[in-house]
């Protein structure tokens, strides 16, 4: 049994990260939120990894440009080569130093052995009340995800080729 803990980096949002509403980019956000997930996973596991998919991304409130975003995340739930990896980002207001969670999702992650297969991951040490309930949270997320792969599957196996 393996504790997770959590990562956070600091950007600024400046006016090229912004649309024309003054905001920062979802892609932009959800870019930096990816790389996120990839190092939290990849210092969990000891290995390499890759984004397998992404889960319910909730876009709260927006990002301003020349606000600071911190963005956290930490390994929640693991299988046997998989990872669900949640992923906050706070915006902070330069001059009060207010803050606003802005943006959360889950990112499975799948750890590659050196052959690019995947490979096992330590099991996840749960103690708090609070990663019980994002393991269990995870839990759905990945849950819903297999579905959602297998309802995709079955479609493909009835769809005629052209």
């Amino acid at each position: 049994m393996q504790p997770s803990y959590p990562i956070s980096s600091w950007e600024i949002v400046f006016p090229n990260d912004a649309n024309a509403h003054n905001t920062m980019f979802g892609g932009k956000i959800m870019a930096i939120m990816d790389k996120m997930a990839g190092i939290a996973a990849s210092r969990y596991a000891h290995n390499l990894v890759v984004t397998a998919s992404t889960e319910g991304v909730h876009f709260k409130l927006p990002v301003r440009v020349g606000e600071r975003i911190e963005t956290t995340a930490r390994v929640v739930w693991v299988g046997y080569s998989s990872m669900v990896v949640k992923v906050d980002v706070t915006a902070e207001n330069f001059l009060t130093a207010e803050r606003r969670d802005c943006t959360t999702a889950h990112f499975n992650m799948v750890a590659l052995d050196e052959n690019g297969k995947p490979t096992k991951v330590p099991p996840l040490e749960v103690k708090t009340p609070a990663e019980m309930h994002d393991y269990a949270v995870a839990e759905i997320v990945k849950k819903k995800a297999l579905e959602r792969k297998q309802n995709i599957e079955a479609e493909k196996q009835k769809s005629p080729r052209s």
